[in-house]
């Protein structure tokens, strides 16, 4: 009997126990926002104002940020004062109509941390799906249409239709800027046209389960971006997603290749990245969508055209779909033009470049990604040998491009009467998204048996000797079977027969933004790594790449580890682009960098001033 009394009290306590749990488990999931109501910007504050302290000092609001894997230009870059790129150059003279994907109110974003620019924030852009907001009088407010307190009521994490309105729409339409982020990507159940974000029970990811986030800040960045937000790498192989698959023995044999092919692939992933294979088209179009998802590829702003969907002129734009990427070598360093900056022709286009991966074959850092590829024509002012950002908000209104130029002119401080003539420039952009089932990834003689995919000899896949200098005469069994002779029965390394080596090795000399840039003078900066050898380092520095100057020499000694090193160089002329680069007695040599003196000193032109101030304030300038 005592026994059954005693299972009876522990079915009780049982009972009342997960009674319990399940009575907090509803506590944890009650939506604390239900009942409020709006009650304008603020409505958030009042409880997550340390949240909107975070957002305040992300890129994603100031449009501003330090420059980590840049090789040009200041320390701080961003869209919102001097970036520009093949598509609209500039936002000077447009705020309003740019700041429409910002996810502010209206205001320019500043560095300092006021009221004002906390209520600014619009945290429902991010965090409400349904959430639609119009422009009264220069600041957003909730659409009429909507039921603004239902949707404070509602608010979650961010969903993929939250990123995509800003993020898919970059350039003025669907797909038009980046190419393989598209408005289907909310919805679309077609694998084939991204295996990761179609919403199937192998997909349906967010944007953050690739993208780490952290404070508010957002990790990730295409090659054409300045700014960093969150540096924190990215990879395809994680411990939940891929694992292995970037190491030695990553890609097993399986119905899609052999032992054989499955080597190949794993000698592949050091230098190849995982992209490259992956995508080997971009702008598909999802099957499941009425509409396109082709991306532009060149515009034309001396062609004005009247968009009766935007209601404003657009400049002529072509779009394409179903395209084959441009490969280049990207050592995850870029070149990004910015406002000011003397221009150039990159001789590999004819073109001026707004956009560039930095790499190499022979760069040990390097790997091979795909890129989209477009142009644009833009003013250049020929006698200042200088980008001009055209005023969109003049061009779209009116359609008249000599004005709009006039216009930017004047912006950036210089006379409306400078000459300008029409060229084409040219930017790369990483491919990341649109990946289809793994069948469809590249195969070993799509790259190696053509240049139709890709033209390998014309990024240095070339002999270098004749095979008649080690053997007699005989036929090519072919690519396969003379790679694997070569390279895995007799362990060769690529330089036997190639201009190039895969063998095992380090980044000795790297080459690092200029800092302390004034009208005469600039710290030119890079690291050494020694590699355990008496070392002795220089800068070459000039107003091209043939430099002409050298710095004295500087011994850092015979350590394994990285040494900062930094020449002050003086005697430089007012608003002139400089060249350099970190190089060793050994003759390794950093990559080119480069940056601009001052043209006005204190007084900058007036497209510089806010930003200068906002400059200062980051880093407590006096």
């Amino acid at each position: 009997m005592k026994i059954k009394y005693f299972l009876f009290t522990i079915l009780i306590l049982s009972l009342a126990s997960t009674a319990l749990l399940l009575q907090r488990g509803a506590a944890q999931t009650t939506n604390h926002h239900a009942g409020l109501t709006w009650k304008g910007a603020a409505t958030c504050l009042e409880c997550h104002e340390d949240k909107a302290r975070e957002v305040q000092a992300s890129g994603h609001y100031r449009w501003l940020g330090e420059v980590t894997e840049g090789v040009n230009g200041p320390l701080q870059q961003g869209k919102l004062f001097i970036a520009v790129n093949s598509y609209c150059g500039n936002i000077t003279g447009n705020w309003a109509g740019c700041s429409s994907c910002h996810v502010g109110l209206g205001a320019q974003p500043s560095a300092a941390v006021t009221t004002s620019q906390l209520q600014n924030i619009d945290c429902l852009l991010c965090h409400q799906r349904d959430y639609k907001r119009v422009k009264q009088n220069g600041v957003f407010v909730p659409d009429p249409a909507i039921d603004i307190n239902q949707i404070v009521q509602n608010v979650h994490l961010p969903e993929r239709v939250n990123c995509l309105q800003c993020h898919a729409k970059g350039g003025g339409g669907d797909n038009f800027k980046r190419g393989d982020i598209a408005l289907a990507h909310a919805t679309t159940t077609d694998r084939n046209f991204d295996v990761h974000m179609a919403s199937t029970q192998t997909g349906n990811l967010k944007c953050q389960s690739c993208h780490t986030t952290s404070q508010h800040r957002i990790a990730g960045r295409g090659s054409d971006l300045r700014q960093t937000d969150l540096n924190v790498p990215m990879s395809c192989s994680t411990g939940t997603c891929h694992p292995g698959k970037t190491g030695p023995n990553g890609h097993l044999p399986s119905a899609q290749f052999t032992a054989e092919q499955a080597q190949a692939v794993n000698r592949h992933v050091a230098k190849v990245a995982c992209q490259t294979c992956h995508i080997p088209t971009y702008a598909r179009n999802a099957a499941d969508t009425a509409a396109t998802e082709m991306t532009e590829v060149d515009r034309d702003w001396w062609l004005p055209e009247w968009s009766a969907t935007l209601n404003r002129y657009e400049p002529l734009i072509t779009t394409a779909g179903d395209l084959k990427p441009e490969y280049r070598f990207w050592n995850r360093l870029s070149y990004n033009y910015y406002l000011g900056e003397a221009a150039w022709v990159d001789p590999a286009t004819n073109n001026y470049p707004t956009s560039r991966p930095i790499g190499g074959i022979n760069d040990p850092a390097s790997k091979l990604y795909p890129f989209k590829y477009k142009t644009a024509y833009y003013p250049l002012a020929t006698n200042l040998n200088r980008l001009i950002a055209l005023n969109t908000s003049i061009f779209f209104a009116t359609g008249d491009w000599d004005a709009a130029i006039k216009s930017g002119l004047k912006n950036m401080n210089y006379s409306e009467a400078e000459p300008y003539v029409k060229v084409l420039t040219d930017t790369y952009q990483l491919l990341n998204h649109e990946i289809p089932p793994k069948a469809q990834a590249l195969t070993c003689n799509q790259c190696h048996g053509t240049t139709t995919q890709m033209n390998l000899p014309a990024m240095g896949y070339t002999s270098s000797v004749s095979c008649s200098q080690c053997h007699d005469p005989e036929t090519s069994p072919g690519f396969t079977q003379l790679h694997n002779k070569h390279v895995v029965s007799e362990s060769l390394d690529c330089l036997n027969c190639h201009s190039f080596s895969r063998a095992g090795t380090f980044i000795k000399a790297k080459t690092k933004l200029a800092d302390q840039v004034s009208r005469t003078s600039a710290r030119i900066n890079g690291l050494v790594n020694p590699g355990g050898n008496s070392t002795t380092v220089y800068f070459q520095w000039g107003t091209g790449t043939g430099y002409g100057n050298t710095t004295q020499a500087l011994p850092i000694g015979s350590g394994s580890a990285e040494v900062p090193v930094s020449a002050v160089i003086g005697g430089l002329t007012p608003g002139t682009t400089y060249h350099f680069r970190v190089v060793t007695q050994d003759g390794s040599t950093g990559y080119d960098y480069s940056f601009t003196t001052y043209r006005f000193g204190v007084s900058l032109p007036l497209i510089f001033k806010a930003a200068w101030q906002q400059l200062k304030t980051l880093v407590n300038w006096v």
